[in-house]
């Protein structure tokens, strides 16, 4: 008989060919040394005006309006600058609304991205994948129950398809309950259903109203104030959550918990107000359901449910955005049924090796605890905020019940120029994109200028020079 060999597929022969590695090696290397050129904000380049204009007059067009900002990327950028098709390079502070937490032309996401396009397939699904999905659900998982009964992952396409599926799943555990309990100004996504849950008149324009949901108030110093004090509020809250259960005994399949809102206003509160709500939902079997996909990777700690301690609580949790693959989570009590949670995508190749890296960078890195990245970039925005408002005292009026002009956590950080004013927020935010900054804005009044960072490529130079833009952008808001 021949003598045994070890077998090797052809997939495997591919992943570990070495004049493969050497060719991304060399594609990686040329794309730093472009991405090396991008230095510091800057108008668009002479004679391109013209082209750029072509170019968002056609995405008008196919899109059927105009950009909200007149953004369209060239393909590279450099950590926390971008570059524009216009040539024009501008600080991105927004980050596609949290989903580039490693900046642009990351070499480690470049690197797994090329790896990734390498396979047969560009997607995968359910019924045919590669391991790649599966390995990056291993890695979240391993991550997730490090401090939470969370054991099992479906991964999917979107922040919003994650929700839909963990709602299915508390919809399933607590058949035949249909009502669902949500925070006052949560958003929860664009599907159907997921614009009924969100607390956005707008976000559900013309949509027929089938889900029931019951919106319960969220911890704001005004309200706080509004109740007589924080235990009051607690007391508050936990009487109106009652109230809805009695109303509609055993109808509630879920209590949809953001620890801090996106959209809503960058809010947050302390355990003892989520510790109270939960033990009720607890005590009236009432699934618990975290819903991190804007601040997953951007507490103190990775999870916000650690940062606050509440693992335990939590039986359903969907993630996103910085993942780059989306995903529901769930303990065991929780694992559906065949036949409920399935996809034709799961995602593409790049996705899920990306999202392995950067996960596996979060856990590795320096980001998180007392002394990490994110406590110190966001002393450094704050510090930043105080100057300019020092300098500048009638840009920032106070804002009758909120205490500080900054808030938010970690890597989530707002400020609160021209008194909260709806009109005058967006203006400023519009005016720093122009200057060469790329803000965005959240809250339902007060609003507020939001900005989601890409932390760990941020250097403690950056934010003087960040505010000047600011500035100027705020000097242009305020006339």
């Amino acid at each position: 008989m021949p003598g045994t060999t070890t077998s090797q597929t052809i997939g495997q022969q591919l992943a570990h060919s070495s004049a493969i590695d050497e060719a991304i090696d060399a594609i990686v290397a040329q794309v730093e040394s472009h991405s090396a050129k991008i230095t510091d904000a800057r108008p668009a380049l002479d004679g391109a005006k013209a082209e750029y204009e072509e170019l968002l007059s056609r995405a008008a067009a196919v899109k059927g309006r105009g950009l909200l900002y007149p953004m369209l990327g060239s393909g590279a950028g450099n950590g926390p600058l971008v570059e524009l098709a216009d040539g024009s390079v501008k600080w991105d502070m927004i980050c596609g609304i949290g989903v580039h937490f490693f900046g642009h032309a990351h070499p480690e996401l470049v690197r797994a991205s090329l790896k990734a396009g390498t396979q047969d397939a560009v997607k995968h699904g359910n019924l045919q994948s590669n391991f790649e999905a599966y390995r990056f659900a291993e890695t979240l998982v391993s991550l997730a129950k490090r401090n939470s009964r969370l054991s099992q992952c479906f991964v999917t396409t979107s922040g919003a398809v994650a929700n839909e599926s963990a709602l299915k799943v508390c919809y399933q555990k607590h058949a035949p309950a249909s009502r669902v309990i949500a925070f006052k100004d949560c958003f929860m996504g664009r599907t159907v259903t997921m614009a009924q849950i969100g607390d956005s008149a707008a976000g559900r324009d013309g949509v027929p109203l089938s889900t029931q949901v019951d919106y319960m108030p969220f911890w704001t110093e005004a309200e706080v104030a509004r109740a007589g004090g924080e235990s009051k509020f607690i007391d508050y809250a936990c009487a109106r959550l009652q109230e809805y259960i009695t109303r509609y005994p055993k109808q509630h399949a879920c209590f949809i918990f953001e620890l801090v809102q996106g959209e809503g206003g960058f809010n947050t509160a302390p355990r003892e107000f989520f510790t109270a709500l939960m033990d009720i939902c607890r005590a009236n079997d009432i699934a618990i359901w975290d819903d991190e996909i804007q601040s997953f990777g951007r507490t103190h700690e990775m999870f916000a449910y650690e940062t606050m301690d509440l693992g335990d609580y939590i039986d359903v949790f969907c993630v996103g955005k910085m993942t780059q693959a989306c995903a529901t989570l769930y303990t065991d009590e929780y694992a559906p049924r065949a036949g409920l949670l399935s996809g034709t995508f799961t995602g593409s190749s790049q996705d899920f090796a990306a999202g392995t890296r950067i996960l596996e960078m979060l856990r590795d890195g320096d980001l998180y605890g007392s002394g990490g990245a994110l406590e110190t970039h966001h002393r450094l925005f704050v510090e930043q905020v105080d100057a300019l408002a020092k300098k500048h005292p009638a840009w920032f009026p106070a804002v009758p019940g909120q205490a500080s002009l900054t808030g938010g956590m970690g890597g989530m950080m707002r400020f609160t120029p021209f008194g909260g004013d709806k009109s005058k927020v967006i203006a400023a935010c519009k005016a720093c994109f122009d200057e060469g900054v790329v803000l965005f804005w959240c809250g339902h009044g007060p609003y507020h200028v939001r900005m989601l960072p890409p932390v760990p490529v941020m250097k403690t130079e950056y934010w003087p020079r960040i505010f000047e833009v600011v500035e100027r952008g705020l000097a242009r808001a305020a006339g």
